[in-house]
């Protein structure tokens, strides 16, 4: 069952494409609360804008190989590309004599595998420098990987994210998903531009607060995570609407793992105080908090419930403009309302 307070209207809003749209690194979060624009992106690296992409690098995996009918090495790649007069002097690996009854394997195929899986994992898009730190991968063999994924259409680059491309979309079913799921980075890039804030979406999921998507412009950045987002959850209005879904119990388990504790001076006292003002809320109602996560910036968080799914849209702007947070919560929820249907159909996937 969903439920949101909104009005009917149009469901056909126009979508423009965000500036950027990324899950937030764990630790730390790369996307937090409301707020800053991120800063990992592959082209931050000094050397992804002058290194060009080549269909060619030093990994065995370019090595020549058998043909599989003729039994005759190969001069050329899979594309029809003729191969290196250097790279065909050299041995084939995969054929090399090795011990006795012992498998041959390749390193770079298996990192670049762990690659595609750790992509994949990532319906948003993630930045090469939190694929680098998931995989384990040093920072330049990750680069010289993406770049070769790209090239052979496994992955795509957008706005210095990397999402998976055609070639691995025939392999499986996680391209396609994040085809579905981009419908809600295209409404929050709508609602942003709209209504003129950052707009956050984060659920409540296996006990964490997640925030899943942040748009935002360089006219409406987004606030920093300064202070890890998920234990601060007492602090800033999207924990606070996420635990205000909660049970009872559930909200003693949170608190449990993640104590109140002050973040600035206006933050809630302590597990208590945060209780009261928990029960104190009506249900469907946005919730508000000013300046107890970030100082100079106000916030407001929509309540979404699907079924089990516990979610919320947020926005942040700067406390001088605190008059119209309201006014703004109340409009992104009629948005919300208009759209609950499509909603409803790309969260839960």
């Amino acid at each position: 069952m969903a439920t949101v307070d909104a009005a009917p209207a149009d469901p056909h809003a126009p979508a423009t494409p965000p500036r950027s749209c990324a899950p937030p690194t764990r630790h730390p979060s790369a996307v937090a609360v409301p707020g800053q624009p991120q800063s990992a992106d592959v082209s931050a690296h000094p050397h992804a804008a002058e290194a060009p992409a080549t269909p060619y690098s030093a990994d065995v995996s370019r090595h020549p190989h058998p043909d599989e009918v003729s039994g005759q090495p190969r001069s050329t790649d899979a594309s029809g590309r003729p191969l290196s007069p250097a790279l065909l002097a050299q041995p084939d690996p995969v054929n090399a004599p090795g011990p006795a009854g012992a498998a041959t394997l390749i390193g770079s195929v298996q990192r670049a595998m762990r690659l595609l899986e750790t992509v994949a994992a990532h319906v948003y898009g993630a930045p090469a420098k939190q694929l680098a730190r998931e995989t384990g991968l040093a920072l330049p063999t990750t680069y010289h990987l993406l770049r070769t994924l790209v090239h052979e259409g496994y992955l795509r680059r957008e706005k210095g994210l990397f999402f998976l491309g055609d070639a691995a979309e025939r392999l499986g079913s996680s391209g396609a998903q994040q085809k579905r799921r981009s419908a809600v980075v295209d409404l929050l890039a709508h609602w942003r531009d709209s209504i003129g804030v950052p707009v956050y979406y984060a659920m409540y999921r296996d006990g964490e607060i997640e925030v899943v998507c942040v748009s935002d412009s360089p006219e409406t950045p987004a606030v920093e995570e300064w202070a890890d987002f998920r234990a601060t959850g007492h602090a800033h209005a999207i924990g606070q609407c996420l635990l205000s879904q909660l049970d009872e119990s559930a909200r003693r388990d949170h608190l449990a793992r993640y104590p109140v504790q002050p973040v600035t001076p206006y933050t809630v006292r302590d597990n208590d105080a945060l209780l009261r003002r928990l029960a104190r809320l009506q249900r469907m109602e946005p919730v508000v908090e000013r300046q107890e996560y970030a100082l100079g910036t106000v916030c407001a968080a929509v309540p979404i419930t699907i079924g089990t799914t516990v979610a919320t849209m947020a926005m942040s702007m700067p406390a001088h403009q605190a008059d119209r947070l309201l006014p703004a919560a109340r409009r992104l929820q009629a948005e919300i309302g208009r759209h609950l249907g499509y909603l409803m159909l790309s969260i839960s996937i």
